[in-house]
């Protein structure tokens, strides 16, 4: 069942930059109403089910479930903005160094990653590399614009590596929609701030954004939110990566694009570098019950 779960989430975000693009409206803009419209979906069940849960979230789990949603909001922020000052490839190449940043944030907290997770996390991001060609600019706007996207990744990594630890204790639902609303707040924030409209779109762009919200936010990121609580960060920001292709397969469907031979030899480095994690996973679990004992 997490197998089908991850190929849903990996099919959900990889409808995203497709239909985002096609969308006549600023992307902070869609971002904002991605998370208010999932928020809102969510409430009824949410705020009856689960209102004690989320009320009764201790100190410091009021405090992760808004920094997981602060990350979130500044992972989209940053994204979007990467991808004006830099090309979608690299722009792409580089957020997906989230995976390393995970990473990195388990080793400051003791957890050091073994050489078969980090090896398979650098082998996943040749698979990106591969797919998008990356070639960096050393213009001041693409410089910026790589930092951005850099930052971007670290912010989402923040966002999973928090909302595993939001997980241990609270129900997908009611992190789901504390998340998403604090998300949605500070996107709010952040549109009226610099002037981006929230309204005045055609019809069509409507419905993309409904269909942005039920395929990246409900079936995308809010299965990857029921993950964590299964799968290790590391692998969940693996999984992922997958966007990458999987976006490239969608145009190739939906948009009559066709697909470079790199793209093929990228899905297989990705594909083996996450089979190289979840392998190393899987050893680490059975071992620590002996440890322990």
């Amino acid at each position: 069942m997490n197998v089908v779960l991850a190929l849903v989430a990996v099919l959900g975000v990889s409808l995203s930059g497709p239909l985002m693009a096609a969308t006549a409206a600023p992307v902070l803009a869609i971002a904002f109403w991605r998370n208010a419209m999932a928020t809102g979906l969510l409430a009824p069940f949410a705020l009856t089910r689960h209102r004690a849960a989320i009320t009764g979230q201790t100190r410091n789990g009021w405090g992760l479930s808004i920094v997981a949603g602060a990350a979130l909001a500044a992972h989209f922020a940053c994204w979007v903005a990467s991808l004006k000052l830099t090309s979608v490839a690299v722009a792409t190449a580089l957020v997906s160094m989230q995976v390393l940043f995970v990473i990195a944030i388990d080793a400051l907290r003791g957890r050091r990653a073994t050489a078969s997770v980090v090896g398979g996390s650098l082998l996943a991001l040749a698979g990106v590399a591969a797919i998008s060609g990356v070639d960096l600019s050393l213009s001041r706007d693409a410089i910026i614009g790589d930092g951005l996207a850099l930052a971007g990744g670290l912010f989402a990594a923040i966002y999973v590596v928090t909302g595993a630890r939001v997980r241990e204790t609270l129900s997908t639902t009611a992190y789901t929609f504390t998340c998403y609303g604090i998300c949605s707040a500070i996107l709010l924030v952040a549109c009226l701030a610099t002037g981006v409209p929230l309204s005045g779109w055609s019809a069509r762009a409507w419905v993309l954004i409904v269909a942005v919200m039920v395929c990246a936010q409900l079936l995308g990121h809010s299965v990857i939110n029921h993950l964590l609580a299964v799968m290790s960060p590391v692998v969940v920001s693996l999984l992922l990566l997958l966007e990458v292709p999987g976006a490239a397969l969608v145009a190739a469907a939906f948009l009559d694009e066709s697909l470079q031979w790199a793209t093929y030899a990228g899905i297989v480095l990705i594909l083996a570098g996450l089979a190289v994690v979840t392998a190393a996973n899987g050893r680490a679990r059975r071992v620590e019950p002996l440890v322990a004992d």
